[in-house]
């Protein structure tokens, strides 16, 4: 479960990756324009110590790009060149926000979403002591083998950044596709166990969003 605060960020998520995205190599749209959101979902961290939000996201007339967040109340050792930005919030303070890409916490909850289809996390507001239910903007869901025995992964042994981000950790091989939608598989085109895809508005057919492999 993911409780969400009723608060302003500055600067925002969307400000922050307008700046952002256009330095990334996968990225394929104009620089200097607005980035307006597609849709978006979240995974739960075990520990509760990190916000973990996938944001879809569009700039101009370019395609749709997938960029996976972390919300960090310190800096990640390490982790620079994966930093996003900061930006305070009203409610939690300042921010470290992260490309989840090269965060350890993002891989362990991306595995578990592809290979045990544990979904992504119901969205809360609490108003007045009551908690209120947010309407998810997307749909996600796994495709292949599903497994209740997940391997220990430990931490991403490799990173690389690019249009099927690649994440290898001992046990799993993740693959994050930057544009959904895109032709192609996973990374290195070996066949993947299994398949998080994702539906929304204007995009009623599910598309591949990320891929995991056992090694």
């Amino acid at each position: 479960m993911a409780l969400l605060h009723r608060a302003t960020m500055r600067p925002t998520k969307l400000e922050l990756l307008a700046q952002w995205l256009p330095g990334r190599p996968w990225y394929h749209g104009p620089a200097g324009t607005e980035a307006v959101r597609v849709a978006a979902y979240r995974f739960d961290d075990p520990a509760g110590a990190v916000g973990i939000e996938t944001i879809l996201v569009r700039a101009g007339d370019g395609p749709v790009h997938q960029v996976p967040l972390t919300y960090r109340d310190a800096p990640l050792d390490g982790a620079d060149g994966w930093l996003v930005g900061t930006t305070e919030h009203s409610v939690l303070g300042r921010r470290w926000v992260y490309d989840a890409c090269g965060d350890p916490v993002y891989a362990a909850c991306l595995a578990a979403a592809v290979l045990a289809g544990t979904g992504q996390a119901e969205e809360y507001f609490e108003v007045d002591g009551v908690r209120e239910r947010r309407v998810p903007s997307m749909t996600i869901d796994t495709v292949g083998a599903r497994t209740a025995d997940l391997p220990d992964m430990g931490a991403p042994r490799r990173v690389v950044d690019a249009d099927r981000a690649l994440i290898v950790t001992d046990t799993v091989e993740l693959a994050v596709v930057r544009r959904p939608g895109d032709p192609g598989g996973p990374a290195g085109g070996v066949p993947a166990d299994a398949t998080l895809t994702g539906a929304w508005d204007g995009q009623p057919t599910p598309l591949p969003l990320a891929y995991a492999t056992r090694r």
